[in-house]
């Protein structure tokens, strides 16, 4: 039986390689992509989610332009990380595939509300704000969400925009309060994850090797990702976020955490978006979220490289 998903995304090299793994694995039934601004502003972000539909062959797919700035703050965008375009790598055409009407946050509502309770389950892999602004217009949405699957927080690795907040986080620490207060089940896929996931350069060869085009563009974007975060980190290779959230709901055995309360920093100039996570709970704050510290980075990039060999 297939797992009904939407993914809410600011493409992004790494949101794109999410997506071609979500398009590549029979188990999940990709409803929509809802689109935020993140990465890159929303203009930006939605060509980029029009061009990866195109390179999977997969224009069936209905995509959502959404918000275009955070609830309360002024937008911060990372092309020192992605490029000015936001995926920066490959040269891929100027997609023809057409985006709907509908906003985004109005098709996550009418999604959940036609849907049956617990059919639907929310990948993040960017800002949530589209998420928030569905749960403060439509509370009654909250209930029928399976769970949200989040690329979202650290608690061991500290910030990668600020010493102290990840990017999803920094970019709209309100919307992130507000889907932390929802009370729906939230598995978290955290930078003390993502950090382990290392694309070194024999694992892109071997991406690349494949041969198929949409193998060859993301070695092509994880190269050119690369450069920034190796020179940070001082890695062999740089981190793959959001795919680990993918791989989560493929094959949920190569994650463990636990059970934990995680809020968010709304407040503080010197921590704003950081994630404070209660992992030896020393306080009676309700756990509301799977926050996960471990991963099986063979079997993910095993798991990576099997499916992108399935697309065109």
């Amino acid at each position: 039986m297939t797992r009904k998903i939407i993914i809410d995304t600011d493409p992004g090299q790494d949101d794109a390689v999410a997506i071609l793994l979500a398009l590549a694995s029979p188990e999940l039934d990709v409803l929509g992509i809802t689109v935020v601004a993140g990465n890159v502003p929303l203009s930006r972000t939605v060509l980029n989610a029009r061009k990866i539909l195109e390179l999977a062959g997969r224009t069936d797919v209905p995509i959502y332009a959404g918000c275009s700035r955070p609830i309360r703050r002024p937008l911060i965008t990372a092309e020192h990380v992605h490029g000015p375009t936001g995926l920066d790598g490959p040269s891929l055409p100027e997609p023809t595939v057409a985006i709907q009407q509908q906003h985004a946050v109005d098709f996550l509502i009418d999604s959940l509300r036609a849907a049956e309770p617990g059919e639907i389950t929310l990948v993040t892999l960017g800002p949530l704000t589209n998420v928030a602004l569905a749960l403060i217009k439509a509370p009654d949405i909250a209930e029928r969400i399976q769970e949200i699957v989040m690329i979202f927080g650290s608690f061991s690795e500290a910030g990668n925009i600020t010493p102290a907040a990840d990017f999803n986080n920094y970019v709209d620490p309100e919307a992130s309060e507000v889907v932390l207060k929802s009370g729906i089940p939230l598995v978290m896929l955290p930078m003390d994850v993502t950090h382990q996931c290392l694309s070194t350069r024999e694992r892109l060869e071997r991406i690349r090797a494949l041969g198929n085009r949409c193998a060859v563009a993301t070695a092509d974007m994880l190269t050119f990702s690369e450069h920034f975060d190796i020179e940070k980190y001082g890695w062999e290779g740089a981190p793959l976020h959001d795919p680990c959230a993918i791989a989560y709901l493929l094959k949920p055995e190569l994650f463990a955490g636990r059970l934990v309360n995680v809020e968010v920093e709304t407040a503080s100039p010197l921590t704003v978006g950081m994630s404070v996570v209660d992992w030896w709970h020393v306080t009676d704050r309700p756990r509301n979220a799977q926050f996960m510290r471990t991963v099986d980075v063979p079997a993910f990039y095993e798991l990576l490289t099997e499916r992108l060999a399935r697309l065109p």
